[in-house]
């Protein structure tokens, strides 16, 4: 008959198992290698951002109807348009406005609905009750709310140097042509000009004039946009296939073409525009919308030099991109057109780098987070030892880069938040490192493991505590589950916590039932006798104890 070994251990939980298959297998080095790459790749490709992208979404309906009264537009308009929006599910808020000639009904979903579904219900409400219109109503238009491209995350303000003889229209023209090319870059979601001051000519009526020829402003208005623009037609091709086109040049080239133009007639004689008003060459003067810079003076530091005008270019990208990258590529073009700036005595200062700006919260996390390591692993020297510190230390890096590289699957950026989640897990990430370690350095040091072959010793040590582990950790992710439907502004804003934490806790298992025996293995060995392991033997009865015994007896 034969009898099983007593000293053999059978392994019955999963941490065993994980321990026993990849404790010999020559692969476990290479997946590290690969878990650890994976993680490094999945740092530097994902999008950075500063802060988490919140999902909102809404829109603006706005019927015109020339002729109608506030009252009017809201009776007919506004409050009927308000009861059919509110058919559409997902809708928080609608605020109506009711003005002359127009209505405006402005549509807030709630946080965290998709803005292209949203966009496409309200198109689909307002065109399905296009009949219910009243006469008179224009073709509605719908511009629904696109928070990812209003919000720029690059502004540049350009300014004339000091002593330079550019005009407002020359730089406005000049920073014209960077908007373009800036826009072209891959990205780069919108771009805007404020503060740009165009050309144009401006006429300035003499209202004394315009009385005695019994003249309105809607005259001058109306002769005045007959000749500003002029689209030639196609009429066909010649045999050639070349278009022919008929029309004329623009009727304004000059100031003598704008008061050469007839606004009536008195008694069979033109009125001309110049005889009720004053032309010139300038600016477009109703645009309030400037700014402006001060400097410095070099002299007197105290002291602010005079007022420059400034043409700010905001540059927005698109949603889930990185910032880092497309501000790189705006600060790029720029630095090519430094020279042809200098020669036209233009100066520019970046005013806002939201891609540098969320780059410094990652790294500055980044920093917190080796530092934080750091000192776990400091802390487990004096504990454990060097060797037990360096196997847990190893695990945390496997294990972010493990969260990180399924952060990026699942379309995530790496933000503020999402580092935080990491700093808020990374004591947890190494319990379980440090249970096993623990486990395995108990086993080395008892003298019951003296006779027991390494590995053996390790699959024991870890199966030992994989229950306990499991459950222990199975109790602090459901702790975070239910941050997940938490709604509102909050609920999307701290989202990465519950999506990244239980993640980072799942894959601390895996790697410190998979790593933790594998480099104890190649790191530790079991102490030699009289090294500190504990013997339980007990030593044998000497004579002088025989001798009492018998006497006793």
């Amino acid at each position: 008959m034969i009898m099983a070994n007593p000293d053999k251990y059978e392994v019955t939980d999963y941490a065993g198992k994980l321990a026993k298959e990849f404790l010999q297998n020559p692969l476990t080095a290479l997946l590290g290698g690969f878990l650890l790459l994976m993680g490094y790749l999945a740092l530097n490709i994902m999008p950075r951002e500063e802060d988490p992208q919140i999902a909102i979404s809404g829109g603006a309906v706005i019927v015109a109807m020339p002729g109608a009264s506030p009252h009017e537009i809201e009776n007919i308009i506004v409050n009927p348009l308000e009861r059919k929006l509110r058919e559409i599910k997902g809708i928080e808020h609608i605020y109506g406005m009711a003005m002359d000639n127009v209505g405006i009904v402005n549509v807030m979903y709630y946080i965290g609905e998709n803005r292209e579904d949203s966009n496409l219900k309200l198109y689909d409400k307002v065109m399905q009750n296009m009949d219910t219109l009243p006469k008179g109503a224009m073709q509605p238009l719908i511009k629904p709310f696109d928070i990812d491209i209003d919000i720029p995350i690059v502004t540049v303000a350009f300014y004339p140097k000091k002593g330079s003889h550019t005009s407002d229209v020359e730089l406005f023209n000049i920073v014209r042509k960077v908007q373009q090319e800036i826009n072209a870059k891959k990205n780069v979601a919108k771009t805007t000009l404020k503060g740009a001051r165009k050309a144009q000519y401006n006429i300035e009526v003499d209202m004394g004039k315009l009385s005695a020829y019994h003249l309105s402003l809607g005259q001058i208005m109306q002769a005045v946009q007959a000749v500003a623009a002029d689209v030639p037609d196609v009429k066909g091709k010649t045999r050639d296939n070349h278009l022919v086109i008929f029309g004329v040049k623009n009727a304004i080239e000059s100031i003598q073409d704008v008061g050469a133009l007839i606004v009536a007639q008195y008694r069979g004689s033109p009125i001309y525009l110049r005889d009720v008003a004053s032309v010139s060459e300038g600016i477009d003067i109703q645009n309030f919308q400037t700014a402006s810079l001060r400097f410095k003076e070099e002299a007197n530091a105290t002291r602010l030099g005079p007022e420059r005008h400034q043409i700010t270019l905001s540059v927005s990208k698109l949603g889930g991109t990185n910032a880092v990258f497309v501000a790189e590529d705006v600060i790029k073009i720029l630095e090519e057109h430094r020279e042809a700036f200098a020669r036209e005595g233009i100066g520019y200062l970046i005013t806002r780098n939201y891609g540098s700006r969320a780059d410094e919260a990652v790294n500055e996390l980044m920093h917190h987070l080796i530092i934080t390591i750091l000192i776990i692993s400091v802390m487990l020297i004096f504990a454990l030892g060097w060797k037990e510190s360096l196997i847990v230390t190893f695990t945390v890096p496997a294990i972010l880069a493990i969260t990180l590289f399924i952060a990026y699957l699942s379309g995530q950026t790496i933000n503020r938040i999402t580092l935080f989640a990491f700093l808020l897990s990374l004591g947890l990430l190494v319990d379980a490192a440090i249970i096993v370690i623990e486990n395995i350095h108990r086993h080395l040091h008892d003298a019951a493991s003296e006779h027991k072959e390494m590995g053996a010793l390790l699959e024991e040590a870890t199966d030992e505590i994989g229950a306990p582990t499991n459950v222990a950790t199975l109790a602090i992710i459901l702790t975070m589950v239910p941050m997940a439907f938490v709604g509102g502004m909050m609920g999307s804003f701290m989202k990465p916590i519950p999506y990244n934490v239980p993640v980072a806790l799942i894959a601390s298992l895996f790697v410190a039932y998979i790593f933790t025996p594998y480099l104890s293995l190649k790191l530790l060995k079991k102490p030699r006798c009289g090294d500190g392991a504990l013997d339980l033997s007990l030593d044998a009865p000497t004579d002088d104890t025989d001798d009492d015994t018998e006497e006793t007896s």
